[in-house]
């Protein structure tokens, strides 16, 4: 039987999510108040918690709108780590402006820890609660919608995969007809009085006339009428949509480092390079002092690299192999068992302790803690035009670990089909790049990436 989907799309719904977590942000710091300060009513909490609470739900609220967007086309584990990076970015914020106003001091520490978790874990449970109610109501056959695919493109196919895997979506393949057939589908879905809430176009790029004619038999329609590129076969980096002085754009290759991402990871790489070259100073020196009396030349090793949209910059590793000079732009990757590297510099390499350095790259901001490895400039040169997609790299400053790193592709790359996965993997991550990508990776790092079998 036909049952008209709940709506729970409309502005008002988006207001009302809005609320909650103001409130949940509110009552949590309050509760806190009540019961780690002396025993107080509401009306005798310190003016100073209060003003703090509602300009942490004020934050959160502006500088997350992305949360509010609708619940259908987010999949539960991303909705709930944006909630994550929302409020960690909130405390982040509100601990800055204590440090800067010197007023840290005026606040109990263990309320603002109890209060920033407690809230943290209210408004991920809010958004459980809501899930679980909302499958609910598609299990009752409430609140789903039907999609009606029309066209031939390869983009079918990617299309039934993400509806099949996104059940939680409430979005219900209804059928596949050609443009052509439409006019007649539509008349016989209105005789079994079924609905069409989506009408999905996977049309190849130059048909045109197809466009033409779903337009035409739509016309009369109230369904939601998206087009899916047909891309999938292309190599493309942060593909969407974007607006330029009022112009709707589509993206084919774009750097995702932008707006919330950009100072995100901004804070992040300042943060923890600060942090990490404060703890390893110690072992920065004593590595110095064995470069220097091991072998004659400088510390440190200065070589140019590629960074961030192809600009060049000055890389610094500690020095491991024997002064020489190679012809013209000439750079040899050090192989195994290469005789000009130092005995002390083989195991600076094994355990990539020779990179040490390039967190001063990260604190000039020439460099992250992760993103692609980057490359002597004369192995971009000899495979951008080898390996498809080679140049994409750019798009994101170079890392001191990356994906590819963690994932085995470290050291020497020998053969064009090495390289050739490696730049897979960096493509990989600068598509997907966020923060909990970046943890994963840096912790990854540190359980399996500094020895490798490859690196010499």
């Amino acid at each position: 039987m036909y049952r008209p989907p709940i709506r729970l799309s409309s502005p008002s719904i988006r207001f009302v999510a809005m609320g909650l977590d103001m409130l949940i942000i509110c009552i949590s710091g309050f509760v806190a108040c009540l019961w780690y300060l002396p025993p107080l009513e509401i009306h005798d909490i310190p003016a100073g918690y209060k003003m703090l609470v509602l300009a942490a739900a004020f934050i959160f609220l502006v500088s997350s709108p992305s949360l509010y967007r609708s619940w259908r086309v987010n999949e539960l584990g991303a909705m709930l780590r944006s909630v994550a990076l929302a409020w960690v970015v909130t405390v982040m914020i509100l601990l800055a402006g204590l440090f800067v106003t010197k007023a840290s001091s005026d606040f109990s520490r263990v309320w603002f820890g109890a209060w920033s978790g407690g809230t943290l874990g209210l408004l991920m449970l809010q958004r459980l609660v809501v899930y679980a109610g909302l499958r609910w109501l598609r299990d009752k056959g409430y609140n789903y919608k039907r999609v009606l695919v029309v066209g031939d493109s390869p983009a079918i196919q990617h299309v039934e995969e993400a509806l099949e895997q996104a059940a939680w979506s409430g979005l219900r393949l209804l059928g596949k007809v050609m443009p052509s057939e439409l006019d007649a589908y539509i008349k016989k879905q209105q005789g079994l009085k079924t609905g069409i809430d989506e009408v999905w176009l996977c049309l190849r790029r130059s048909d045109d006339t197809g466009i033409r004619l779903v337009l035409d038999a739509l016309r009369h329609s109230t369904a939601n009428i998206r087009l899916v590129p047909d891309w999938f076969t292309l190599k493309l980096i942060n593909h969407g949509v974007s607006e330029v002085v009022g112009i709707q754009m589509l993206d084919l290759s774009a750097s995702p480092i932008t707006g919330e991402v950009r100072l995100v990871k901004a804070v992040q790489d300042f943060v923890l390079a600060s942090l990490i070259l404060l703890l390893i100073s110690p072992l920065l020196v004593a590595i110095a002092l064995a470069v220097k009396f091991t072998s004659r030349g400088p510390v440190f090793y200065q070589q140019k690299r590629h960074g961030w949209n192809g600009e060049e910059i000055w890389v610094y590793k500690f020095r491991s192999m024997v002064v020489h000079h190679e012809a013209g732009s000439q750079v040899t990757q050090a192989s195994k068992n290469d005789s000009r590297i130092t005995p002390l510099g083989a195991f600076l390499r094994r355990t990539s302790l020779d990179e040490l350095p390039q967190f001063i790259n990260v604190l000039q901001g020439r460099m992250s803690i992760v993103g692609p490895r980057p490359h002597a400039m004369a192995h971009n040169e000899h495979y951008k035009e080898l390996v498809p997609g080679y140049a994409l790299r750019h798009k994101v400053k170079p890392g001191i670990t990356g994906w590819a790193q963690v994932n085995g592709f470290r050291g020497e790359t020998d053969t064009l089909d090495k390289m050739a996965k490696r730049v897979e993997y960096d493509l990989y991550y600068i598509e997907h790049v966020s923060l909990w990508l970046d943890l994963k990776i840096i912790v990854a790092t540190v359980f399996k990436g500094f020895v490798h079998k490859n690196a010499y």
